[in-house]
């Protein structure tokens, strides 16, 4: 027999053998071993180490879903012995408790609640996985849903139903202000109107007022002279500076001496509507 020297690294332990059998674990640094009874038979790793694993399966709509799901652990030091020897394949164990749990929890849920759920699905398989694997001497740290990937064509459907969505959106404001606009516009038009109809019955009083004061003080200068003669006077003179006006925009009125009368005496029927009295 001779005496062999190993060195195990930092963060993993050495499972040391005696002609086959399970003899004792050792801690990193230098170690010396009765070769060949006893061997180093291999050693684990105490650093945290991660799975990735993908899977897909359908929801409760029936749209299949590609769910990637990554665990995070590591080996109990002091369980070295069940994680070296009871499991062959820890990898390909945990990958099989991760696809049990998410095709167990994603088809009881449609896939908007799926999306809105990666918390509950990554919850589920850490507690599914913790409660077993700590028997074969692993610590589950962590799971994580790092993705969910519907097909894309219903990634395509899902764009054009939110897009459509907004676009609907859109119009409905757009229609909304459009209405604000016109109702607007209705408010100003009928408020240029009213005081445009302010304007006239303001203008029309003028000119009575105005004719009035005219006649008044003609009456009182020219002795003899009635009011009714200075009205026609006056609206004589208005009628021919309405036939000046027309003239020099090269229109054509036509003119006979008895319309003067018709015309002086509607306006009259009209100024003694708007002003009782005026006429004595």
């Amino acid at each position: 027999m001779a005496c062999c020297c190993i060195c195990v690294r930092t963060q993993t332990v050495g499972i040391v053998e005696d002609l086959g059998q399970f003899k004792k674990l050792i801690d990193p640094g230098f170690h010396c071993l009765m070769w060949p009874i006893q061997s180093v038979a291999g050693t684990l790793s105490l650093r945290i180490q991660q799975i990735d694993v993908n899977c897909e399966t359908k929801t409760k709509d029936n749209v299949f879903v590609n769910v990637s799901v990554a665990v995070q652990y590591r080996v109990i030091t002091e369980n070295a012995y069940d994680a070296y020897y009871r499991l062959s394949d820890p990898r390909g164990q945990i990958q099989s408790y991760v696809f049990d749990v998410v095709r167990s929890t994603v088809p009881r849920m449609e896939l908007d609640e799926a999306f809105a759920s990666k918390a509950t699905i990554a919850e589920a398989t850490l507690n599914q996985l913790d409660s077993v694997m700590k028997d074969y001497g692993y610590e589950i740290l962590n799971t994580l849903v790092t993705d969910m990937s519907p097909d894309a064509r219903v990634k395509a459907s899902m764009n054009e139903i939110n897009a459509s969505k907004r676009l609907k959106e859109a119009a409905s404001h757009k229609a909304e202000a459009d209405k604000v606009q016109q109702v607007k516009a209705a408010e100003a038009e009928a408020d240029a109107r009213y005081l445009s109809g302010l304007g006239v019955a303001r203008q029309r009083k003028a000119i009575v007022a105005g004719f009035q004061e005219s006649v008044s003080e003609f009456s009182q200068e020219v002795e003899g002279v009635k009011a009714k003669d200075v009205m026609d006077i006056l609206m004589l003179t208005q009628y021919f500076d309405t036939l000046g006006a027309v003239g020099a925009n090269n229109m054509i009125l036509e003119h006979e001496p008895a319309s003067v009368a018709s015309i002086q005496a509607q306006v009259r029927s009209s100024l003694a509507g708007s002003s009782k009295g005026f006429f004595s």
